[in-house]
């Protein structure tokens, strides 16, 4: 146990380190003075990419307001095709073996300038008008908002506590790794694809989160379509991936209060705000809702309409608080899941009324709403192309290698390691939302943005196939029968 604090507070510290010097060779790179090339979306989507941004006066693709006709009828219009694009998507994908979610990130895509603003531009302008697309940005963060609150329900820390030395360093591990990598690639790309006006700092560290994230939920649900999620590999992967996004959130907040902060003191001021909040949520808030809710705290009760007000009014307004102090709504929606009683199995009845109606109307319409933001056709020469394929690569090995070799000094054999870092490879939605967030504070470009995003999609989709080759059922020589390498516990 000692050699591995040991181990583990070195690697922390090597990381520490490594941020800290980048850090300071980068600011004396001067920051961009002009929009990067090529930077600028298509002129239809240049509110969606900064809805703060005032409209172009020059839109002629637009369509005009006096024919943007009912507002309510455009949105009936935008959530029938996006329900049912993302719903036949991610059936498709369903088919060849990726979670329905894959499916629905891709549907988001091809709704998008990408592909449907381009083989059709006036049907794509009739159902997605610049100018219509504010009540859909809404929603999504409503559906962001509770999917978080699921997230962090699903947080099981009592199970973390047991295994913490294990978890601590792989968890860690694998996003400290990632996210140094990520950190690094700030040095090139930082005068090519930040935002004007945007500091190396905060653009650097939104880098390294983007390439240290796990996508927990679409883990579990890779976990459980084969079969693995009562495995050792598969218990070590939640528990991993669970304690890795909690850290990686919690850096975010940080992130978020330093770029969207005046000056340093600012910055702290909301970060000690926002650590003062999280610790009146889990010392006092906890057994207050314990005894508020402690009638559907059983297994023969189904939680009412006075225990769902109770929850939806905690979710809500933590979310109000955490935006309200600077950081974004959905870290007070992530710490009420958090805070959430267990008792009777209530959150996971709380979770089965959330997620049918969360994953049928709300996420594919923040999929669709990335995807609007999302124009491939930016990447407009083979280099750029190279710079994407550079970022995915970057992002599996520092993620996938990173953890590998740390499961290694774990004395996992390389099948297994190799196995858990695919699975931490995973990014898919949570990656989504840390980006969404970078491109709304104006500290990611449109261009690098779009990469970033390509980045996710891509290595969620590959990590099926690779968890499916590395962890095959492994016959025995010399017994009577086959014998499955990974048993359950």
């Amino acid at each position: 146990m000692r050699a591995a604090a040991q181990g583990y507070l070195l690697l922390v510290g090597l990381v520490i380190v490594g941020i800290a010097v980048i850090l300071r060779i980068g600011a004396s790179i001067p920051e961009p003075t002009a929009p990067a090339p090529s930077s600028e979306p298509a002129s239809a989507l240049s509110s969606v990419a900064t809805p703060a941004a005032a409209p172009s006066q020059d839109d002629s693709s637009s369509v005009p307001p006096r024919k943007s006709g009912d507002p309510l009828t455009r949105l009936l219009l935008q959530l029938v095709v996006i329900i049912t694009v993302s719903y036949l998507v991610g059936w498709l994908f369903g088919r060849f073996g990726q979670p329905a979610v894959v499916g629905e990130m891709m549907a988001g895509l091809l709704l998008g300038p990408s592909l449907f603003g381009w083989i059709a531009p006036h049907a794509f302008q009739v159902v997605f008008a610049a100018n219509s697309l504010e009540p859909l940005r809404l929603l999504s963060q409503i559906g962001v908002c509770l999917f978080m609150f699921v997230v962090g329900m699903e947080l099981d820390l009592a199970q973390i506590r047991k295994q913490a030395e294990r978890v601590l360093v792989i968890g860690h591990g694998s996003i400290a790794i990632p996210f140094l990598f990520g950190v690094a690639l700030a040095l090139p790309f930082y005068q090519l694809y930040a935002n004007p006006g945007a500091s190396f700092s905060a653009f650097a560290l939104f880098l390294g989160i983007s390439m240290s994230i796990t996508a927990f939920p679409v883990l579990v649900r890779i976990l459980r379509d084969r079969d693995l999620f009562h495995t050792a590999l598969g218990r070590t992967a939640t528990l991993c991936a669970a304690l890795g996004d909690a850290t990686a959130w919690c850096i975010l907040a940080f992130v978020i209060a330093i770029a969207g902060a005046a000056s340093m003191g600012v910055a702290l001021m909301r970060t000690g705000a926002a650590f003062l909040y999280a610790g009146l949520m889990l010392a006092g808030m906890r057994p207050l809702l314990a005894r508020l809710l402690r009638h559907w705290l059983r297994d023969d009760v189904e939680p009412e309409q006075a225990a769902l007000v109770v929850v939806s009014a905690l979710v809500l307004g933590s979310a109000l608080i955490t935006q309200k102090i600077g950081l974004h709504a959905l870290f007070g929606a992530f710490l009420a899941g958090i805070v959430m009683p267990s008792g009777g199995n209530f959150r996971g009845k709380l979770t089965l009324r959330l997620e049918q109606f969360s994953s049928v109307l709300l996420l594919p319409i923040f999929f669709a709403f990335v995807g609007l933001r999302t124009e491939v056709g930016l990447l407009t020469d083979a280099r750029e192309w190279l710079i994407c394929g550079a970022i995915v690569l970057v992002a599996t090995v520092g993620k996938m290698g990173g953890t590998a070799l740390i499961a290694r000094a774990f004395k996992q054999n390389w099948r297994d390691a190799l196995a858990l870092g695919a699975l931490m490879n995973t990014r898919g939605l949570m990656e989504l939302i840390a980006l969404n967030i970078g491109l709304e504070m104006g500290i990611l470009s449109i261009r690098i943005f779009t990469m970033l995003v390509l980045m996710a999609i891509f290595t969620t989709i590959m990590t099926g196939p690779l968890v499916q080759l590395l962890t095959r059922p492994a016959r025995v020589p010399r017994t009577p029968g086959p014998v499955l390498k990974y048993r359950r516990i």
